[in-house]
């Protein structure tokens, strides 16, 4: 059974900084590409940035140079630090993966960014 549980969203003033984490279980972690994904209220949900096994990584225009995503495979968890956030950052966040033609999504933390 794969399991994603995700943790650090919360509410932040615009300009501050949030990191994400997921942590999966019941995986061979180290091969498996990680990915983040948010949907806001009345948006579909979107590919924010992503991993490979390897470490190659890919990020959604509107976050470049603000957010990374990066990945600790003894600890196998994947996080999305997240800097200069913007009121428009507000969000959803998920953490994905595929075993096999499955794909596995986490509940889902919410990020808030004020104003």
């Amino acid at each position: 059974q794969v399991h994603l549980v995700e943790s650090g969203g919360g509410l932040v003033q615009a300009g501050g900084s949030l990191r994400l984490s997921c942590t999966a279980s019941g995986m061979l972690f180290r091969l498996l590409g990680m990915a983040w994904y948010r949907q806001a209220p009345g948006k579909q949900r979107e590919l924010v940035a992503a991993i490979t096994g390897a470490g190659t990584t890919n990020y959604e225009d509107s976050v470049k140079g603000r957010f990374t995503i990066s990945r600790d495979n003894a600890k196998s968890t994947v996080y999305l630090q997240m800097n200069s956030l913007k009121p428009e950052d507000t969000a959803v966040y998920y953490c994905r993966t595929t075993w096999g033609p499955t794909e596995y999504w986490g509940q889902g933390t919410q990020v808030t960014v004020s104003s």
